[in-house]
């Protein structure tokens, strides 16, 4: 079973930044759009941002001009850039791969629009 690999999470205060890492296995040529999703404990998996292969980002509107979503010029790594960090982030966050050789004009922010995942990293954020 492929899993990609998150880093980067960790405790911040409130209205500080972290940069979450994810790293998608070389293979990997056919996955056209990659997201970030968290997920609060007795909650749904929610999607945060995404990002297709020409660029093209999308976000939830909670984080919205405070989160960045991009990738290295290998495409082998996924970034989350969170700044203006609110408590309401805490939660376990996971980074995604689409479903191979699927395009999407935007994409998705859908948990079930997603193959592969990561085990997840915890990102807690104080007062």
């Amino acid at each position: 079973q492929v899993l990609l690999a998150e880093s980067g999470g960790g405790s911040a205060e409130a209205g500080g930044s972290l940069i979450l890492s994810c790293t998608l296995p070389r293979n990997f040529t056919s996955i056209y759009y990659m997201g970030w999703f968290r997920q609060c404990p007795g909650l749904e998996r929610e999607g945060v941002a995404a990002l297709a292969g020409d660029g093209r980002a999308i976000y939830a509107s909670s984080v919205k001009g405070r989160f960045t979503v991009s990738r290295d010029n290998t495409k082998t790594t996924l970034y989350l850039q969170m700044n203006s960090l609110k408590s309401e982030d805490t939660a376990m966050y996971y980074c995604a791969a689409g479903h191979p050789g699927k395009w999407a004009l935007v994409p998705p922010l859908s948990p079930s629009e997603y193959s592969y995942w990561g085990q997840g990293t915890q990102v807690t954020v104080s007062l």
